[in-house]
């Protein structure tokens, strides 16, 4: 899949599991503000398992940076699709995000924060598309925005950015199950796992139909999220 439909499944799956999350995982019931806040930076999680492609939109937010740190992933890890697309590495997102909010603090929480941030902006294209300088300048530049605008909003230990981060992995998996390839989900066992619904990346499939309508629902259940319908009186 395309990073930005990747994107728009993380956004989708944030926002429909968020109202429904046990508050031992989020330290209490989530507010619309909270859910947008998540619904946001799951997008950026999404594409956290292409950290192993060198030619990803992941390895293009921070021009020679990002594509470096891809590289090395990616020789790390066995290549593209393998081992940060696994349930294990959604398990290992997750808990490596939970430490680093407890242990380390604020500084961690908006590291973070910014990090997604730039993945969301660079795939969901709020910006001058291209793959430049100001294809990865820009939404850098939104995401320090935004970050500042947290800053203001985010309490020192968010409880649900880990959910997002471990949803938004878990959305990437999901995605790529639908494809041709299909991906090791139990890796280290090497066997790939799939339903083919998309024969080849970006075909009117995805991009006509899947990516359309998970942007629909994802603006009706933030709406709902938002403003709830009041049960009828009795």
């Amino acid at each position: 899949m395309l990073g930005h439909s990747h994107a728009v499944s993380g956004a989708l799956l944030f926002a429909a599991a968020a109202p429904h999350l046990p508050p031992v995982l989020t330290g209490g019931p989530l507010g619309p503000g909270d859910i947008l806040m998540g619904t946001v930076l799951c997008a950026g999680a999404a594409l956290l398992p292409d950290l192993d492609h060198h030619d990803s939109t992941l390895a293009h937010v921070l021009g020679p940076v990002s594509r470096g740190l891809c590289r090395l992933v990616g020789r790390l890890s066995g290549g593209h699709r393998h081992a940060t697309h696994s349930l294990l590495f959604a398990a290992l997102a997750g808990a490596g995000s939970w430490v680093g909010i407890a242990r380390l603090g604020r500084g961690f929480t908006l590291g973070l924060a910014f990090c997604l941030l730039a993945l969301a902006m660079h795939a969901l294209h709020p910006h001058p598309a291209g793959r430049g300088v100001a294809g990865w300048t820009v939404p850098t530049g939104l995401a320090v925005l935004g970050t500042a605008g947290l800053d203001t909003r985010l309490p020192n230990a968010p409880h649900w950015l880990p959910c997002a981060v471990t949803l938004g992995v878990l959305a990437h998996l999901l995605g790529d199950c639908l494809t041709k390839r299909g991906i090791p989900l139990f890796w280290p066992h090497g066997r790939h796992c799939g339903i083919v619904l998309i024969k080849r990346t970006g075909n009117g499939v995805e991009t006509k139909f899947l990516v359309p309508l998970m942007t629909i629902a994802t603006f009706v259940l933030l709406w709902w999220a938002a403003f709830p319908p009041t049960p009828p009186m009795t």
